[in-house]
């Protein structure tokens, strides 16, 4: 009975089926001519009376071209049919882009046949290597920080006891197929001096979708479906945590907003409370990944919290996936003043153990003078690649070009994505091993 509904009044769809049937039949006949002629003598004699050829002995070859002539003439007519069913279908579906449905259906497929990647993270920096990483493969999954404290993020976590969630939706817009204006939309940030001033419509939405369906990750999956988001978007634990910071000093520093205000040397950071239950679909995603990147984003504030949430790091560590790690151009202030590569490296081995860092990606393009000394006026300084003292961590590293100069320093995302996805293919388990290249 659920076929039949094809025949509804209205779906403009029976006449196209009844062209394909006539085509159909036309085929048959034409099959038939071709191969059976011997058995179609009344056919046979109408074709001939109908040309003016007179009643005699009957010519095969002659038999065989009005067969295949026959033949044509229905696949023309079942190609025309398929045509217009197809299109039928497509301008219901997809109404405003039905001229890109082969480039759709393409794209798909060979998105879905990329390697399976887990990049973890938070901040601006992963949403910028998201946006590249999605040209490259569907199969991705970003495991975000949920120490964010500050901003709306800090305000809704506070007030309504949810994870933050600034950090998650950047990167669901970041890896969304979506309108121009929806994006637009979920990053709009409300003005005035309301109680809504200061709150990005995302944030709301992601909150008000975790207390309809009264969990974090179910409403990230059903808001990824909103906005076409090619892969998952996770986070690294669904406790309520804080982001503390131990200086060289001793002092304790509590808060991750507040970390980079104190400009002291930061030892390490640890979490309170300090044993966070791990999102066990992220440990799943790490275990599983073809290649694991941690960053880009700031070192302590972004990279590090997720290590820190039980089993993260373990997880990396016994993953036999390739894993890079995406240093920082610059330093940050009152964060990482004064670090060079390795140390960027080392901190992170340091907090998640020997094994977390297999590789590391960092900038080789020439930063100009004008931009320094912008920097420098803000206290930040671009950050030297030491390669022996990299080499000495038991990393190998990769220098290219990934960053765009305009008004800011940035990651750019196609230049980082194609770097990125070039490492994968040569480091993954079974690819040319180059540490000893590099």
């Amino acid at each position: 009975m659920h076929l039949l509904k094809w025949l509804y009044p209205g779906m403009k769809f029976k006449r196209w089926l009844l062209l394909f049937s006539a085509g159909v039949m036309l085929v048959s006949l034409g099959l038939a001519l071709v191969f059976n002629y011997k058995y179609l003598d009344y056919i046979e004699e109408a074709i001939f009376r109908a040309v003016y050829l007179w009643k005699g002995s009957y010519n095969y070859t002659f038999s065989t071209l009005i067969g295949i002539a026959v033949v044509a003439l229905g696949v023309v007519l079942m190609l025309v049919a398929t045509r217009f069913v197809i299109r039928s279908v497509i301008t219901v579906l997809l109404p405003d882009n039905s001229e890109r449905l082969v480039d759709i259906i393409y794209e798909k497929r060979r998105l879905g046949k990329g390697p399976t990647v887990a990049v973890v993270g938070g901040g601006h920096g992963l949403s910028v290597l998201l946006r590249g990483i999605k040209s490259a493969t569907s199969n991705v999954s970003a495991v975000v920080t949920v120490a964010d404290d500050g901003g709306s993020s800090g305000r809704l976590r506070e007030e309504l006891g949810i994870i933050p969630p600034g950090d998650l939706r950047n990167c669901l817009v970041a890896l969304a197929d979506t309108e121009p204006l929806m994006e637009k939309l979920f990053q709009y940030r409300f003005k005035g001096t309301s109680e809504l001033a200061g709150h990005s419509f995302g944030n709301l939405f992601i909150a008000a979708m975790t207390e309809v369906t009264g969990d974090v990750e179910t409403a990230l999956k059903e808001s990824s479906k909103v906005l076409a988001v090619k892969g998952q978007v996770l986070p690294a634990s669904k406790d309520h945590v804080r982001l503390d910071a131990v200086m060289e000093d001793g002092t304790v520093v509590e808060g991750e907003s507040h970390i980079p205000e104190v400009h002291k040397r930061i030892r390490r950071v640890r979490l309170f409370p300090e044993h966070a239950q791990p999102v066990q679909s992220a440990l799943d995603a790490l275990t599983t990944a073809d290649a694991i990147i941690l960053g880009p984003g700031s070192l302590y504030t972004s990279i590090m919290p997720n290590l820190l949430v039980d089993g993260v790091a373990e997880a990396l560590r016994k993953s036999r996936a390739v894993k890079i790690y995406i240093c920082n151009v610059m330093t940050q202030p009152g964060e990482t003043d004064g670090y060079t590569a390795s140390m960027h490296a080392k901190a992170i081995i340091d907090h998640g153990g020997k094994g977390v860092i297999d590789y590391m990606l960092v900038n080789a393009a020439p930063i100009s003078r004008d931009m320094q000394a912008y920097y420098a006026e803000r206290g930040a300084y671009p950050v030297e690649v030491d390669e022996e003292a990299i080499n000495a961590l038991g990393i190998g590293f990769v220098k290219a070009d990934i960053i765009s100069e305009t008004d800011l320093i940035r990651h750019d995302p196609d230049k980082l994505c194609r770097s990125v996805m070039q490492m994968v293919y040569r480091f993954q388990p079974g690819g040319m091993d180059g540490k000893d290249r590099l």
